[in-house]
């Protein structure tokens, strides 16, 4: 392999992994604190997608904007659901959470066949990303990559801000130890997990909606990252954002380079990490020990 070609794979799957950690750390919040197995979370990565399909005609030409009124629209639609629905779901059994979210999936997809269609559509890319540049003088790379990557990583970053230095994120960390005691100190809770799942729900459209213009948008979608998600949210750890930014950056490389060196394990290269991870460390790489 060229160092042109090794340096393609290495954004490949850095750009792979931050997309992964956008929804993987919705996910591991939402588990985490509200202790609730959300089977829809693929769903709302497609409402993302959808969402950038249907905005494209209105705002293709302002790309930021039309990103920033996606994730509005998706925090108001991830409040709605959580006082809708998940609000009844803390305190019943896992496999009622399942059904409940398992029935969420099919209301969505029906929504989206009868609102768009069953088509598969594209979103295209706004014209001042869609050139690419040189790498060592022998490849290029698309400008829409790096900018999906320099997207994730900000949003990484501010996440990490706010989880780590203000007094929500003091509130969330407190949530994922020790529920009980987040309730004995008067914090309001049904408050809390509103706003957290808003924003787990956010992340989630906002990786479709960055996904859209590298990927078609088709039916479906949301269920073929929903498992690659779980297993990142295993590998890094229940409740942890920064175990979920290690193991999507670990799982982009594992993915990516395994299907350049070992066609015929490439399915099943994540899950040999997954299962290597839990053997060394059962609560995953930055999870707490129960």
């Amino acid at each position: 392999m060229d160092l042109a070609t090794f340096l393609v794979q290495c954004l490949n799957a850095i750009q792979y992994g931050l997309l992964l950690f956008l929804l993987a750390s919705g996910l591991t919040l939402i588990f985490g604190i509200m202790g609730v197995i959300n089977l829809a979370h693929g769903s709302f990565y497609m409402i993302g997608a959808y969402m950038a399909f249907a905005l494209a005609p209105l705002l293709g030409g302002h790309f930021v904007t039309m990103l920033l009124a996606g994730v509005a629209l998706t925090v108001a639609l991830g409040y709605a659901l959580e006082w809708a629905f998940f609000s009844y779901l803390y305190e019943r059994e896992h496999l009622q959470q399942v059904l409940m979210t398992f029935g969420l999936i099919l209301v969505f997809e029906e929504l989206r066949s009868i609102l768009v269609g069953n088509d598969v559509h594209g979103v295209p890319l706004p014209g001042w990303l869609s050139g690419s540049f040189e790498l060592a003088g022998l490849m290029s790379y698309p400008w829409y990559r790096l900018f999906a990557s320099g997207v994730c990583l900000a949003v990484a970053l501010a996440l990490y801000w706010v989880v780590n230095r203000t007094r929500l994120g003091m509130m969330v960390r407190a949530g994922a130890s020790n529920r009980d005691m987040v309730r004995g100190l008067g914090i309001d809770v049904k408050r809390l997990y509103r706003i957290v799942f808003a924003i787990g729900v956010a992340l989630a459209a906002l990786a479709g909606m960055i996904a859209a213009p590298m990927s078609s948008v088709y039916p479906g979608m949301g269920s073929s990252v929903l498992i690659i998600c779980f297993v990142v949210v295993v590998i890094g750890g229940i409740g942890s954002i920064t175990g979920a930014l290690l193991a999507s950056l670990l799982v982009g490389f594992v993915d990516t380079f395994g299907k350049l060196f070992f066609q015929e394990l490439s399915g099943m290269s994540v899950y040999l990490l997954m299962a290597l991870v839990l053997v060394w460390r059962p609560q995953g790489l930055m999870g707490q020990r129960s």
